[in-house]
């Protein structure tokens, strides 16, 4: 199986840190109770599935430092259930550390498990933990997948607290879609728990174990579409009440009261955001409609995404500021910082304010009054000669000269700055070092006088920086060689993190890097419309547009959402 450079993701659909409530018992990272053998998070709701019994075979005696195919060695045994282990290795071809299932060969799960690893492999949807390879040999099946460190848990957030409404509609928006996807492919995942969905430090939610938790734990389904809706719906449920939304506890959530069925978000906890509560609903309450206002129920991943799309764009909130601390006088006075004031003295504020000197009124005070006075009178007639001195002396050169000082005005030698011209755009290309570009059949709609057309990027999932190129851009031609100064550029997404620069390049085509390029301008911005001014002009004739972050924006009638932006409009000065 082909290998692919990623970082790295936990290896148990389970794993965490301590038990979230008080009383549960102490677990493996795997998340199975150690004094009773069963599961401490509970097993899935099974109205749309079954659990099959636990596989005779026992899970493979293997020891730390255990290298398998001379390659992955085993470091940390973190679950070791139903006749399988799962470890943290580290991959030493390639110096990262991965995770790794095992199970033996003569295991009943085996084949299904080989067959869903290889299944989930050729999905390679970034937005789901990689499987990165699956191989039977020497009696054992084992299954190599990422291992993210940087990753967190829905379980851990979810100790702390519900999730806000701008993270809860990231949360079911961006899982939704993931599981569209898959079950487009013919992949189902059928134990999208909390511990299944982890948060990256870019703000990502990824998904772990597709297809391949089932498998290990023989769960199956015969309405696997519904069945992964019901389960984002619980995920997005949880995450705005904090609660499991059925009678038992689980994943460190106390669930519903007992008798009362399921019951809206916004009975359970007061401030709900209205609009999510009935997007959990839909996807909860498989039989019916909503109460609240008859929507019809999501029954597949692929609704349910459709159904967030439709909704209004939640924003996140705005950043709180803390207002700085009053200014205190303080009592600080020559000779007493640091010792301590003795009672009853006087502090600076509280001692009496020695009056002013009386003005100079004795014979010396005039006396000096009056020369200061003499001195001053002179001063000014003296400047007052000075001056018309030096108007007479102007006056007699410019009569001497003629007009000749009239011919340099409105040239460079008066100090007045030219006023920027507009310079014509003769042709453009799409700037791709990879071969790849993004939409180069539309670059002549940044410059044709249109603000409705644009060209466009691709969506990304991982941002704001692009990351799997150095950036995206076109190189504009100006016909000729001309001192560029700067642009204006107007986009067709706002947001944060927008990060663009200007260089001048060699060609339409550049035969170099952007770094040997000489940058002109470079801005980032959260606007629509920004102004580019370089330093100083740089003299070339075609001008490279760099982008190297993008914001996060919604779907839209070419691309799903993630981080992308589109220009419509570019303009040169010089």
């Amino acid at each position: 199986m082909a290998e692919r450079s990623t970082a790295a993701v936990d290896v148990a659909d389970n794993s965490g840190d301590e038990p979230l409530t008080a009383q549960a018992a102490q677990a493996t990272s795997d998340g199975v109770d150690t004094q009773n053998g069963r599961a401490a998070d509970g097993p899935m709701p099974d109205k749309d599935g079954e659990r099959t019994n636990p596989a005779p075979a026992a899970a493979p005696e293997l020891h730390s430092g255990h290298k398998l195919a001379r390659r992955y060695r085993l470091e940390e045994c973190v679950t070791r259930v139903d006749g399988f282990s799962s470890w943290r290795a580290m991959d030493e071809k390639l110096r990262r550390a991965v995770g790794v299932h095992l199970m033996p060969a003569d295991h009943a799960r085996a084949r299904s498990v080989l067959a869903a690893a290889r299944s989930s492999a050729l999905l390679g949807d970034p937005r789901f933990v990689q499987v990165l390879d699956a191989v039977e040999e020497n009696d054992l099946v084992y299954v190599v997948h990422e291992w993210l460190p940087d990753a967190t848990e829905l379980t851990a957030l979810l100790a702390s607290g519900p999730l806000e409404a701008h993270e809860a509609y990231q949360l079911v928006s961006q899982v939704s879609q993931a599981m569209a996807a898959a079950h487009r492919e013919g992949l189902a995942h059928l134990r999208l728990t909390p511990s299944a969905i982890l948060r990256t430090s870019t703000g990502q939610y990824r998904i772990r174990g597709l297809a391949v938790n089932a498998a290990l734990r023989g769960i199956t389904s015969e309405t696997p579409q519904r069945a992964d809706t019901e389960a984002i719906g619980a995920l997005l449920y949880a995450a705005l009440t904090q609660r499991w939304p059925y009678e038992s506890d689980a994943y460190g959530l106390t669930g519903l009261p007992k008798g009362v069925g399921l019951i809206a978000p916004d009975q359970v906890r007061a401030g709900v955001h209205r609009g999510l509560g009935e997007l959990a609903m839909r996807a909860l309450a498989n039989d019916g409609a909503t109460a609240s206002r008859q929507e019809p129920a999501c029954t597949t991943p692929d609704e349910l995404a459709k159904a967030v799309a439709a909704m209004p764009r939640i924003r996140p909130p705005e950043p709180a500021f803390t207002a700085p601390p009053e200014y205190q006088h303080t009592t600080y006075q020559q000779g007493s910082y640091g010792r301590p004031t003795p009672p009853g003295a006087n502090t600076v504020q509280s001692r009496p304010v020695a009056p002013p000197p009386p003005p100079l009124q004795s014979r010396t005070g005039r006396a000096l009054k009056w020369g200061v006075a003499a001195l001053l009178i002179a001063a000014l007639g003296l400047g007052s000669w000075q001056l018309a001195d030096t108007l007479l002396e102007r006056g007699t050169q410019k009569g001497n000269s003629g007009t000749s000082n009239n011919t340099n005005t409105g040239t460079d030698d008066s100090g007045e700055k030219k006023e920027p011209t507009l310079l014509t755009i003769s042709g453009a290309q799409e700037y791709a070092p990879d071969g790849k570009p993004q939409n180069a059949e539309n670059v002549s709609n940044t410059y044709d006088g249109n603000p409705s057309t644009y060209w466009r990027t691709k969506s990304f999932y991982d941002g704001p920086e692009v990351k799997i190129k150095d950036g995206l851009g076109i190189v504009y031609d100006l016909g000729s060689e001309q001192e560029v100064n700067g642009a204006s550029i107007a986009l067709k997404f706002g947001g944060p993190h927008t990060t663009l620069s200007l260089y001048a390049s060699d060609s339409r085509s550049p035969k170099g890097s952007v770094g040997s390029m000489t940058k002109i301008a470079g801005t980032t911005t959260s606007e629509t419309a920004l102004q580019l001014t370089a330093e100083k002009p740089v003299k070339t004739r075609y001008v490279l547009v760099w982008i190297t972050a993008m914001p996060h924006a919604p779907l839209d009638d070419f691309s799903d959402p993630g981080y992308k932006q589109a220009i419509t409009d570019v303009k040169f000065t010089g």
